[in-house]
């Protein structure tokens, strides 16, 4: 396993990060495809044991049963102090006023309830799941800043927003003295690169980790364009991510693939893992050979021409996944 360290701070982080959306009780929540307890046990052990010491959940993950699951399997095979645990705030959580979003009373009561099913005293990285345009944003950025410095969180970060929120939410912090975020969570795979026109040069220069989610985009890098699985077929929101013309793309995942020997994965998450942005892609997985495959496209060095011919069939998109 490789580390780099997390954007401008000195938190060590491994370059792949598990992504914790496939484990929940299925009929919790809208992810029919997740893995109960029993399920995520050995593929939570087997991240461990390749190194793996980043793991990203969210509270409304299956409705909060992927935070316990998560939790408790690292609290019986992983040192607390050696692993970087992450998660996320501003989905519903319940009916009525107040269940979700970025108020202060939202983060406050949120963050609670996250560290209680994780069953520890901290995140390492706490962040907002996506942009609220009805908070103002001095009330969510001081919130966490006190959940910073109330010693629930190390580090804050944020998820998919346009880049003049990010640069706002930034500039706010920094005017009154408040913790700034450390890394964006973005959407961003060969099928959809629409972040390289703003979101990513900001963070270049302000030296803010970027941890790709959805970086085989649903796996569609992985299969032929035409191939189905459980979770294509029930994900609504990962439905209208990618568009038909994207099948180029695929098709020439597979032909760099074929002509390396590797399976199609490694390819995708190798040009990922090129950027100078990204720190650390966040891989969900369902079978032991996904966890396989990204740790092994750490090691896959794709030439110019490779990724020429990756990214040479890309069409622009509308913006998707805020």
């Amino acid at each position: 396993m490789h580390y780099v360290k997390l954007g401008a701070t000195g938190l060590d982080v491994s370059r792949i990060c598990l992504g914790c959306m496939s484990f929940g009780i299925p009929d919790r929540g809208t992810h029919r495809w997740s893995l109960d307890e029993e399920a995520s046990r050995p593929l939570i052990r087997r991240a461990l044991d390749a190194g793996i010491n980043f793991f990203d959940t969210a509270n409304v993950y299956s409705d909060g049963t992927s935070e316990e699951i998560v939790g408790r399997v690292l609290a019986e095979h992983a040192r607390r102090d050696e692993i970087v645990l992450a998660t996320k705030v501003h989905g519903r959580m319940r009916p009525g006023p107040n269940g979700g979003g970025l108020s202060r009373k939202a983060i406050m009561t949120e963050i609670d309830h996250s560290l209680r099913r994780l069953g520890t005293d901290y995140v390492d990285l706490y962040q907002i799941h996506r942009f609220d345009p009805v908070t103002p944003i001095e009330e969510t950025m001081e919130a966490l800043h006190d959940v910073v410095k109330a010693g629930k969180a190390r580090y804050i970060g944020a998820s998919s927003m346009y880049a003049w929120q990010f640069s706002k939410a930034q500039y706010t912090a920094r005017l009154n003295g408040w913790t700034r975020f450390v890394s964006m969570q973005n959407h961003y795979n060969l099928l959809y690169r629409e972040e390289e026109r703003e979101m990513l040069p900001l963070c270049a220069d302000q030296a803010v980790g970027t941890l790709p989610w959805s970086p085989l985009a649903r796996g569609r890098l992985t299969r032929d364009w035409d191939e189905t699985t459980e979770r294509s077929r029930t994900d609504e929101f990962g439905k209208g991510l990618y568009q038909e013309g994207d099948r180029a793309v695929v098709e020439a995942v597979s032909a760099v693939a074929a002509q390396r020997g590797v399976p199609r994965a490694q390819v995708a998450l190798a040009w990922l893992l090129r950027q100078n942005t990204v720190a650390a892609p966040i891989v969900g997985v369902t079978k032991p050979q996904h966890i396989d495959d990204a740790v092994a496209a750490l090691d896959v060095d794709l030439t110019d021409k490779d990724v020429q011919s990756l990214e040479e069939s890309y069409r622009p998109h509308p913006v998707r996944g805020h």
